[in-house]
C-alpha cells in the first residue's frame, strides 16, 4: 500500500497546524460558527444533530493493522468507543469534542491518515473495488490509479470551490463492485487488445435526482487519464450551476446539455490541457504501482480447511456466504460482516477494530479494506488459516454469515445523528435484520440487497438497492417509500417506486410481503430477487404490498 513521502508528511502536518489555530480561534470566539464552517469542512469536520462529526479518509478503502489500531485508540480516547464505516469507504467519529479534533488529526498523521477533502465542494475521497489486488476477475489493480487521482486532486487550486461535491470511483474488474455508474466520474479498467485503458462514465449520482452515469469515453489511454479528468472537472466547474444547490451536480449539467455537447467541450479542453502533461504523472504512477506489489503468497495443504468445512456447520455457512474467489491458488477473500443481526450497520467497537487488526497481521498479510457496503475485508487469507480466523471472529461477535443476504443492509446514520435526515434509518435496518433472523430464511432467500436512506440525499444508496427504502417526513410522521429493482453493479439501474409509503410500524411487514412474493414468483431456488423482478415486473409485488388479501401466483407472473 502507499506510504507517505517526506512531502506528504510535511503537507499533512502543515494543514493540521493551520486547523489547530483555526479551532483555537473558534473556541475563543474570534471566529463565528459561520466563519468557521468553511474551514472545518475543508478538514472533514461536520456539525451534526448532537455533536461534531469527524469524517476520516480511507483512500480506496485500504488500511493496515497499525492504522486500524490507531482508529481504535481514537475511538476510545476521544469518542464513545466506536466508529462508523461509511459507503465512501471512510470512517466517521460521531462524538468528538471540538477542542480535541486537532489532537485527533495529529494522531491520524502518525499513521499516515487525514481528513482532508472528506467534505466540502471539492473532489472527495477516491473509492475503489474493495477486492482490488485480490479478485479473480480483475484486469488490473485500480488502487495505484486511485492514489494518483488522490494526489492530483488534493488541494488542486482550480477545484477547491466547485459548484458542489465531486466523487470518483475506480474498478479494475468487469464485475463492478465500486458502484461506478452512480458517481460523478466512474472509471472502469478495460482491455483493448494488449493495451489496458479506461472506460469513463460521467454524470452519475443519486440524491433527489438519481441518474446513471453515461459513457463519455469508451477507451481512454492510461497516459491521457489525468488530463482528461482535469478537462471534465474544469468544463463542469464553468458550466455547473451555482444558483441552485439541488441542480449543481455534474449529473444535472450532463442532463441539461446532453452527453454529446459535454463530450465535445471536454475534448476541446483536453486538447488544450494535454501538452502540459509531459509524462511526470506516468512516472509518478509507476512509482506508486511499485508500492502496491502483491504480497508473497504461500503454499500450504488444505486438509484443515476441508475438515472444518465438512464437520462444522457454522464454519461452512460462513465460508459459503463470506468468502470470494481469490486470484492466487489456495487463497480466499474474507469479508467480516459489521451487520450482526440487530446491530447498527457499519459500526465497529474499538475492541473489534483491534481484533481485526490482529487478524490482518496474523492471517491477512497486514491488509484490510473498508467496503462501500460497510463491512471489512481481509483480501488475502490462505484457506488453511480460515478455520482459525473464523474461530477468532466468533469469539468477538464478528462471524455473522450474512454477506449479500437480506440482513447485510446498507443504512445511513439517519435521524439518530444526521442534521439533514428526515427519518430514522438505523432502527429500521435493525428491525428488518432481526425479523429475518427470527424467520430463519436468509439462506433460502439468497442474494438480496436492501439499502436504506434517511433522507432524499440518498447516502444509503437506496435508489440502487434491490429493495430500496427512503425515509421521509410526512406532516411530522416518518414515512418510508419503497423502490424495487435497483442495481449497483455493471448493470446499474435506478429502482422503481412501488407506490404510497409506509409508517415505521408498517415497513418491516411490507418488506416481508415483498420477500414472500419473491419466494412464490421465482422460477427456481437459484433465481435471485433482482432477476425475478426483471422477469415478472412490478405488478405482482405491488399486489403483495397493497392488496395482501389477493393471492400472488407464480403462474400469473
Amino acid at each position: 500500500m502507499y506510504t507517505y513521502s517526506e512531502f506528504d508528511a510535511a503537507y499533512v502536518a502543515k494543514r493540521n497546524a493551520e486547523f489547530r489555530a483555526q479551532v483555537e480561534r473558534r473556541i475563543d470566539g474570534s471566529l463565528t460558527e459561520d466563519e468557521f464552517k468553511p474551514l472545518r469542512l475543508m478538514n472533514g469536520l461536520y456539525l451534526q444533530l448532537h455533536a461534531y462529526m469527524l469524517r476520516v479518509a480511507v483512500p480506496y478503502g485500504t488500511l493496515n493493522a497499525r492504522q486500524m489500531r490507531q482508529l481504535a485508540m481514537i475511538a476510545e480516547r476521544w469518542d464513545k468507543g466506536y466508529g462508523h464505516f461509511t459507503t465512501r469507504q471512510n470512517i466517521q467519529f460521531n462524538w468528538p469534542e471540538l477542542r480535541d479534533v486537532p489532537d485527533i488529526l495529529d494522531a491520524l498523521a502518525e499513521v499516515e491518515m487525514h481528513a482532508i477533502q472528506t467534505s466540502g465542494n471539492t473532489i472527495r475521497n477516491v473509492t475503489a473495488d474493495h477486492f482490488a489486488g485480490a479478485a479473480a476477475d480483475e484486469i488490473a489493480d485500480p488502487r495505484p490509479v486511485a492514489e494518483l487521482i488522490r494526489q492530483w486532486s488534493t488541494d488542486h487550486p482550480e477545484f477547491q470551490f466547485l459548484p458542489r461535491k465531486f466523487k470518483i470511483a475506480v474498478t479494475g474488474s468487469p464485475n463492478d463492485r465500486a458502484v461506478t455508474a452512480a458517481h460523478d466520474i466512474g472509471l472502469r479498467i478495460v482491455e483493448r487488445g494488449s493495451e489496458i485503458g479506461y472506460q469513463v462514465l460521467v454524470g452519475g449520482g443519486l440524491g433527489r435526482t438519481p441518474m446513471i452515469g453515461k459513457v463519455i469515453a469508451e477507451f481512454l489511454r492510461e497516459e491521457d487519464l489525468l488530463p482528461y479528468l482535469e478537462a471534465i472537472v474544469s468544463v463542469w466547474n464553468l458550466l455547473g450551476r451555482r444558483d441552485n444547490k439541488y441542480k449543481s451536480r455534474i449529473k444535472i449539467t450532463v442532463h441539461e446539455h446532453g452527453i454529446e455537447e459535454i463530450r465535445a467541450l471536454v475534448d476541446d479542453r483536453f486538447a488544450e490541457l494535454r501538452p502540459a502533461f509531459t509524462g511526470i504523472d506516468q512516472e509518478m504512477l509507476a512509482t506508486i504501482r511499485a508500492e502496491f506489489a502483491a504480497p508473497v503468497f504461500r503454499d500450504a495443504p488444505l486438509d484443515a480447511f476441508d475438515a472444518a468445512y465438512d464437520k462444522d456447520p457454522a464454519f461452512r455457512s460462513w465460508v459459503d456466504t463470506n468468502l470470494t474467489d481469490h486470484r492466487a491458488p489456495g487463497y480466499a477473500i474474507a469479508e467480516i460482516s459489521l451487520k450482526a443481526h440487530g446491530a447498527t450497520p457499519g459500526d465497529a467497537t474499538a475492541e473489534q477494530m483491534r481484533v481485526m487488526a490482529d487478524l490482518a497481521e496474523r492471517y491477512g498479510h497486514d491488509e484490510l479494506r473498508v467496503s462501500h457496503e460497510q463491512n471489512i475485508v481481509l483480501p488475502h487469507v490462505h484457506k488453511s488459516d480460515l478455520p482459525a480466523l473464523h474461530a477468532e471472529l466468533q469469539r468477538h461477535g464478528l462471524a455473522t454469515a450474512n454477506i449479500g443476504r437480506i440482513s447485510d443492509i446498507i443504512a445511513c446514520p439517519g435521524m439518530d445523528y444526521c442534521a439533514l435526515a428526515t427519518a430514522r434509518s438505523i432502527p429500521i435496518a435493525q428491525e428488518i435484520a432481526t425479523r429475518f433472523d427470527e424467520l430463519k430464511i436468509e439462506n433460502e432467500i439468497g442474494d438480496l440487497k436492501i439499502k436504506i436512506s434517511g433522507c432524499i440525499n440518498a447516502c444509503g444508496h437506496h435508489h440502487v438497492g434491490h429493495i430500496g427504502i427512503l425515509g421521509l417526513d410526512r406532516a411530522g410522521v416518518e414515512n418510508y417509500q419503497i423502490t424495487l429493482g435497483g442495481d449497483h453493479t455493471e448493470a446499474a439501474r435506478v429502482g422503481q417506486r412501488t407506490g404510497p409509503g409506509f409508517s415505521a410500524e408498517e415497513i418491516v411487514p411490507a418488506v416481508e410481503r415483498i420477500v414472500d412474493a419473491y419466494l412464490i414468483l421465482r422460477d427456481s431456488a437459484d433465481e435471485r430477487f433482482i432477476d425475478t423482478f426483471a422477469r415478472v415486473g412490478m405488478d405482482p409485488f405491488k399486489t403483495a404490498l397493497y392488496e395482501p388479501e389477493k393471492e400472488v401466483r407464480a403462474d400469473a407472473a
